[in-house]
């Protein structure tokens, strides 16, 4: 069993050590994006949503009854999985080191947990059936209206859309809109200027965009999935939220960190989402 020892936590142990310094972690930004279920106890290992179709009116005429339209429900399965990190402390970490191991160890343990989730979710963007881009195609405003329109002409509704990407494939949309390699007029706009200003785009056709680095390479360098979705395009079911426990193991002389959330994932509704292939001008 690997075990964190004085050699493996020596930049905790250090005098001249203020305070633990982290390896900054993408925080999860899926979970608020995305269609959420709490599962009570005893509920079962899988989660059945219900799926209800679009309905047409009609016009009948003057005098004429309405015929009753059948409503037939589809489901879409959710199926709970344990997810769990664990660290081993020693006892000797935790007695030379100046600040708090366990607690700075459980927060590092709950950060993994966030991102495992964020990992799951957008894993799920390669499942949408719509695509826009191509392998040597990169991000560009043009691409991310187009996939709007995809959706619009499918109906989805305009609000609750996010469009969730990997920061390299982000670069080149930034680029664009701030016109940061060419002569026209992307840095006028007020898009521009604030991806100039902060790094951040904003919002683009009126859905904000979100990088994230928890999005997988697809395999080929400089290639990643990203989408543009609607909320109720994926769904996370959560039975046990992010738990952390403690056990000690004297013949060890040390701890056990525990971190653990029971939840699943699963893309709901197809056409509410967009899958973004893009090859980054980066790599």
């Amino acid at each position: 069993m690997a075990e964190s020892t004085t050699t493996s936590l020596q930049h905790l142990i250090s005098p001249l050590v203020a305070e633990a310094l982290f390896v900054a972690s993408e925080k999860s930004i899926m979970r608020g994006l995305v269609r959420n279920f709490n599962v009570p106890a005893n509920s079962g290992k899988i989660i059945q949503v219900p799926i209800y179709p679009k309905l047409t009116a009609t016009a009948p005429g003057e005098g004429t009854a309405l015929t009753a339209d059948t409503v037939t429900t589809t489901n879409k399965d959710i199926t709970l999985v344990e997810n769990g990190v664990m660290v081993e402390l020693t006892d000797l970490s935790k007695a030379t080191s100046e600040t708090d191991v366990v607690r700075d160890l459980g927060s590092l343990l709950g950060t993994a947990i966030a991102t495992k989730i964020d990992t799951d979710l957008t894993a799920l963007f390669d499942g949408f059936s719509k695509i826009v881009g191509g392998a040597d195609v990169a991000f560009s405003a043009a691409k991310l209206f187009e996939a709007v329109a995809e959706l619009r002409n499918l109906g989805v509704p305009s609000t609750d859309l996010a469009c969730v990407v990997h920061p390299y494939i982000a670069y080149d949309l930034k680029a664009g809109v701030s016109n940061t390699f060419g002569a026209g007029s992307g840095a006028t706009t007020a898009v521009g200027n604030d991806a100039m200003r902060s790094g951040y785009v904003g919002q683009v056709a009126g859905v904000p965009v979100y990088e994230s680095s928890n999005i997988s390479n697809t395999g080929t360098t400089g290639d990643y999935k990203g989408a543009i979705f609607h909320r109720d395009a994926m769904g996370i079911a959560m039975l046990q939220d992010l738990k952390i426990e403690t056990r000690r193991v004297p013949a060890n002389r040390s701890t056990e960190i525990v971190a653990t959330s029971v939840y699943g994932v699963s893309e709901l509704h197809d056409t509410y989402g967009v899958e973004l292939m893009m090859d980054s001008s980066l790599l």
